[in-house]
């Protein structure tokens, strides 16, 4: 039966709701009853109802006035209206202003019965749906970073092998690919997590101030040096130091980094004192670094010293599937500030921004859904919200409509990865290494593609 589902009956007639007690106690469930909408508020205010049944036409508070209290109380019990005036607007009207159905008086008992357990089934799918999400955000999270992509994937494992380890890392990518996320992924999932994250973009921070920040300086050391200051390693001491862009730092400071990478102890500028830190060192760049080491730029000892463990980040472009994922993450995060009702992507907007190229990468997708979320209308993100830039044009290189299945996304993005792929294939007679460079994606990404959608 139904265990010990709790129901509300409110109604001014009293031998309604004895009948509607009896009835319902035969079939499994808890009973509670008031006479009135004033007196059914009154008990939610004590009382967590699994339903309610409630009356239209009741003195001192009638059903409708009954049924608008309770969503202001943000009652998420499913609310079943009944009454003996029915007719076709008055339904229309009870379901328009919240409730969840309405059935007319008088019913057998099948009736009521069949109404419960249909919005009992509901509810079930509705807990269902969101143990389910919570389970995949789970899958596709790794410490903040959301990828349901079998590279991305391939990286957390990495990440996790090598969190513990005082090992340098590099991480590579693109600009906008989360190379700092990663980095505070290794530092938050490894045992240095209760101690410092220090993070320095080395391409900000002018070459004649750059080695004081991250050795420190004691007074006197240069003219603005009125007193001895820790550096970024002394700050790390303990924890991690990410070194952003390290392929824009100086050569003359790249030596002294080799030193306190291989010594593990600092000199401040301008002092005779070693002092020996413990800080665990990850470094990024958007840059080919080994051919800065072949033109010069950069000291081949300490790419080498910096290159323990490389962690390579895919583009966006090499990871469509996540564009959905990512997008609904943001507009979560962006929505809540600019709307008062819930957001939505529409299909033709989800197809602008599967087919977009995203040389930002995610910091792009991220900006593109914060502008989307202020410029848009009655809770629907069109495609009239994106940047120009975004949109899919018609043309001769517009990815075409699935048809009434481009109402899924998951069809949608699927159709038209499935389409792009087909189409360098095309142009390549068939070579997968030439394919997967128009695609703009790693061969190993083109193969697991091909597999996924049976494309032989």
């Amino acid at each position: 039966m139904s265990g010990c589902q709790y129901i509300l009956i409110i109604d001014d007639e009293e031998n309604m709701r004895h009948m509607l007690s009896v009835m319902l106690t035969r079939q499994g469930y808890r009973v509670d009853q008031a006479a009135n909408g004033a007196e059914g508020l009154a008990r939610l205010g004590t009382n967590a109802y699994d339903f309610i049944l409630c009356d239209i036409r009741m003195p001192e508070m009638d059903g409708k006035t009954f049924l608008a209290g309770a969503l202001e109380q943000h009652v998420s019990a499913p609310i079943i209206m009944m009454s003996a005036y029915g007719s076709v607007e008055t339904a229309i009207e009870c379901l328009k202003l919240g409730a969840y159905d309405f059935i007319s008086k008088p019913f057998k008992k099948d009736e009521i019965v069949m109404v419960l357990k249909k919005a009992e089934e509901r509810e079930h799918l509705k807990a269902e749906n969101i143990h389910l999400r919570e389970v995949a955000a789970g899958q596709f999270s790794f410490s903040g970073i959301l990828s349901r992509n079998a590279a991305m994937q391939e990286l957390f494992s990495q990440i996790k092998r090598v969190a513990d380890l005082k090992t340098t890392i590099l991480v590579l990518g693109e600009s906008g690919t989360g190379k700092e996320l990663v980095a505070r992924a290794l530092h938050q999932t490894g045992r240095r997590s209760d101690k410092p994250f220090v993070a320095v973009n080395c391409g900000a921070i002018p070459e004649n101030l750059l080695e004081s920040e991250l050795f420190g300086h004691v007074r006197g050391a240069f003219t603005d040096a009125s007193s001895d200051k820790a550096g970024l390693f002394e700050q790390a001491d303990g924890g991690t130091l990410f070194l952003d862009e390290i392929g824009e730092m100086p050569l003359p400071l790249q030596v002294k980094l080799l030193r306190v990478l291989q010594e593990g102890e600092i000199k401040r500028v301008g002092g005779t004192a070693s002092k020996k830190v413990d800080v665990r060192v990850i470094s990024a760049t958007s840059r080919d670094l080994s051919a800065d080491v072949v033109s010069g730029r950069f000291r081949e000892d300490l790419y080498f010293r910096l290159n323990v463990f490389c962690l390579q980040l895919p583009s966006l472009r090499e990871r469509v599937e996540d564009i959905p994922l990512l997008a609904e993450h943001f507009l979560k995060r962006y929505g809540s500030d600019t709307d008062s009702q819930p957001l939505r992507i529409e299909p033709e907007t989800m197809r602008s921004l599967m087919a977009h190229r995203w040389p930002g990468n995610v910091r792009e997708l991220e900006n593109a859904i914060e502008r989307a979320c202020i410029l848009c209308d009655g809770g629907r993100i069109t495609p009239s919200c994106l940047p120009s830039s975004i949109r899919l044009h018609d043309g001769p290189h517009s990815v075409e409509s699935t048809g009434e299945e481009s109402l899924s996304i998951k069809k949608a993005e699927d159709a038209i990865e499935r389409e792009l792929i087909r189409k360098a294939l095309a142009k390549t007679s068939g070579n997968r290494t030439q394919a997967a460079k128009i695609l703009e994606i790693s061969h190993r990404s083109l193969l697991y593609k091909l597999k996924e959608y049976g494309i032989e």
